[in-house]
């Protein structure tokens, strides 16, 4: 056996050098730097005796003129799950490779589960974490096992392999990458080289055989995926499972996609028997109570290329204990202090002495700036105890100087709200340009500053 090596690794993008600096000049943080130990081995192509041909009977990759290139012969294996169809651009894509990224417990393992147990394919499902028995448990939660569904509980990635060129699945599940290990590395599990090089022989595993690999990938403290910066990089896909563990939503958001948009997510709803669809959020996300309440107003939003509409609540009170409070749950609390400084200083509404609470209902957290408008006009109406008719929705952002600006796909957030049966909907002047009225049956209201809403619904 070779002398191990020793190098310092970021475990912020993974750059290495052969001495600790204080600032990675890579990614520009600091103290950052870890010692790692590398053994020099054969890899486990030469170890695995890679063929020029790959187990699927294709040749090995060779340089091709672009112009005799053929577009459009990407090769997608459509899903029963409509919502991961969605986010995945149509279908999951022969040979890439697919990281989803989460929150403990949100429900990463059940979905990549629920997926295997559902496609009528061969697929390897390899655990890490936990132990035959408690998949089976999960499975039989969840519905019928399929029988082509193997299960495997192993975190040597040689291993992996080898099982994999024994079985020939047509998918693989890996659950988790950090558990997993590599022989080329001394490191433990879990740190910034054994993820690199598991990684890595994933993504050439996947690239020779056409096999499209499914990573799960735990997440830190700040939120973001665990490991070097250059497993985002190194996968194809990378999807962000979000949502409120108190709330039954979950929400599956494209973050990066080389076969598709990065502007599209799923719903979720999360139940005993596992993850539901949720095709219309929007009937499901709106408030369910019969009495009319100051305080609550109605968002005509876009999440990617979906039109959703959200409810949002507000609470305005006087400050008992000197320093107003400001809270925001599911919106960014800058974004709302900017609000409220624009209709302090452009319509002398004031906010100074008071508590406010912003809340997006269901769990859901969005930062379409069509948000503005409606979290507005439910400041307005919790201050002035009105409440705002149930068959108006807004949708517009708020300049600094208090003037209404247009949003995107304005159409889109009519048609919905009209669809829905709401019969008024308040818009900038500004998006008015090119859209044609008489096509919705809904009354459009529009606005140019930020004081004629004022005007408009509570005078």
């Amino acid at each position: 056996m070779a002398k191990a090596k020793k190098v310092y690794v970021c475990s912020e993008c993974g750059e290495d050098s052969p001495k600790w600096v204080g600032k990675c000049p890579s990614c520009g943080e600091w103290n950052t730097y870890k010692e790692h130990f590398l053994a020099k081995k054969e890899t486990l192509s030469d170890r695995r005796s890679v063929q020029k041909t790959s187990s699927s009977g294709k040749e090995r990759p060779k340089p091709t003129i672009l112009q005799d290139i053929k577009a459009g012969n990407t090769q997608r294996v459509s899903t029963p799950d409509g919502e991961l169809n969605r986010v995945l651009g149509g279908g999951i894509v022969n040979g890439s490779i697919i990281l989803i990224g989460g929150q403990p417990g949100i429900g990463k393992s059940t979905l990549l589960l629920q997926l295997a147990i559902q496609l009528p394919i061969k697929i390897l499902y390899v655990s890490g974490e936990e132990s035959e028995e408690q998949i089976k448990m999960r499975a039989d939660r969840i519905g019928n096992p399929a029988s082509e569904c193997y299960i495997l509980t192993e975190t040597a990635v040689d291993k992996i392999l080898n099982h994999s060129d024994n079985i020939e699945p047509d998918l693989i599940v890996i659950d988790s990458i950090q558990t997993l290990s590599s022989p080329l590395v001394e490191s433990a599990p879990g740190s910034i080289s054994q993820v690199r090089e598991c990684a890595n022989e994933l993504q050439r595993y996947a690239k020779e055989t056409d096999t499209p690999v499914f990573l799960i990938g735990h997440i830190n403290k700040e939120g973001a995926i665990a490991g070097p910066k250059l497993l985002e990089h190194l996968v194809d896909v990378v999807l962000q499972f979000e949502g409120d563990r108190n709330h039954s939503y979950r929400i599956l958001r494209t973050v990066k996609n080389r076969f598709g948009s990065t502007n599209e997510l799923g719903i979720y709803e999360m139940q005993a028997d596992g993850l539901r669809e949720v095709p219309n959020p929007s009937e499901l996300l709106l408030s369910q109570h019969q009495e009319i309440l100051s305080g609550s107003g109605v968002a005509a939003t876009m999440e990617g290329m979906r039109p959703m509409l959200l409810e949002t609540q507000a609470l305005v009170s006087t400050a008992v204990y000197g320093t107003p409070q400001r809270s925001a749950t599911g919106f960014d609390l800058r974004r709302l202090s900017m609000l409220l400084a624009v209709l302090e200083k452009r319509c002398g509404i004031h906010f100074g002495a008071n508590d406010v609470f912003l809340n997006i209902a269901g769990g859901i957290k969005s930062d379409d700036p069509a948000l503005d408008l409606p979290i507005v006009a439910a400041l307005i109406s919790s201050l002035e105890d009105i409440a705002i008719p149930r068959d108006c929705c807004f949708a517009g952002e708020i300049g600094l100087s208090g003037e209404i600006r247009a949003v995107n796909r304005i159409d889109k957030r009519i048609q919905e709200a009209n669809r829905l049966g709401f019969k008024k909907i308040f818009i900038s002047k500004y998006n008015m340009k090119g859209l044609n009225v008489e096509e919705y049956d809904i009354e459009i209201q529009i606005l140019a500053k930020v004081d004629e809403l004022y005007e408009a619904l509570f005078r």
